[in-house]
């Protein structure tokens, strides 16, 4: 048996440093992202609604780096508001619906009996609608408004937050630790802060990413349908239902989109797989 031991210590040392480099790779994709993002419109100093119609289809060059679209706007300046766009909208839905869905499932976990049976009904209700479904049903109410696609994305992204956190305090709180505490007189806020809390935090990282990575894909999904934001809004998949007719004489237009929302997803799923191996 210590020989068994001994033979799975480097294959769990190996799959520990393959975790970080992967985490680190995933972090810096999204931090390239995310500084292209914050920094990029305001280093580009170019109108992403700007049109110069002698500047059609221009392919990449000096004056513009990803070439210009069918209007003469610079690819690179849409691109650009097109990121910062995606991102601050995913990350806003995702954080918001991580506050109802774990402070619901911590406090089903808890309580128990009718509170968490109706809380799990409320869940199962919200989940047999398709995610993408509800979120086109708030897009429909207010066509290419931003806070319907923030809402509509925010009430699809909860009830993962809550089914997670409430399976993992249940065995948290039903662990002996919890057990002792409540014995030896500590009240709810040092369990929540000692046990509960530092359980959550991993598995919240994960599904932060998962859910920010989901919530920029149903908006490129919206916008490349038509039915998301409007033109003349930047954004990834109205900026792909934009360039697909150009694909056999431009084709490096319809890439920058693509090329990106690959990295982001990318990057994200790796930084979440961190959290699963471990």
């Amino acid at each position: 048996m210590n020989g068994n031991l001994i033979d799975m210590a480097p294959l769990t040392g190996h799959g520990s440093r393959r975790t970080a480099t992967r985490r680190r790779v995933g972090l810096g994709i999204l931090a390239l992202v995310a500084s292209f993002s914050l920094f990029g419109p305001e280093l580009i100093g170019i109108d992403p609604a700007r049109q110069t119609l002698a500047d059609t289809l221009l392919p990449p060059g000096a004056a513009h780096w990803l070439g210009t679209d069918v209007l003469g706007r610079s690819v690179l300046a849409r691109l650009a508001h097109a990121a910062r766009l995606s991102l601050g909208l995913a990350l806003l839905a995702a954080l918001t619906a991580a506050i109802p869905g774990v402070l619901l499932g911590v406090a089903a976990s808890w309580r128990g009996g009718r509170i968490e049976r109706a809380l799990v009904m409320l869940a199962d209700a919200v989940l047999s609608v398709p995610g993408l479904l509800l979120v086109l049903l708030f897009a429909a109410l207010a066509p290419g408004r931003h806070w319907a696609l923030y809402i509509g994305l925010s009430l699809s992204l909860w009830v993962e937050y809550f089914r997670v956190c409430r399976a993992a305090s249940r065995q948290v709180l039903a662990g002996d630790a919890v057990q002792a505490s409540r014995l030896l007189g500590f009240g709810t806020g040092y369990v929540l802060r000692r046990h509960l809390l530092p359980a959550l935090a991993p598995v919240l990282g994960t599904l932060l990413a998962f859910s920010a990575a989901q919530a920029v894909l149903a908006l490129a999904a919206l916008g490349f349908i038509g039915v998301g934001l409007q033109p003349p809004t930047p954004e990834l998949g109205l900026m792909m239902t934009e360039f697909l007719p150009h694909y056999e004489e431009a084709p490096w237009l319809i890439a920058a989109p693509v090329a990106l929302l690959m990295a982001v997803v990318l990057g994200m799923m790796l930084v979440a797989g961190d959290g699963e191996t471990t």
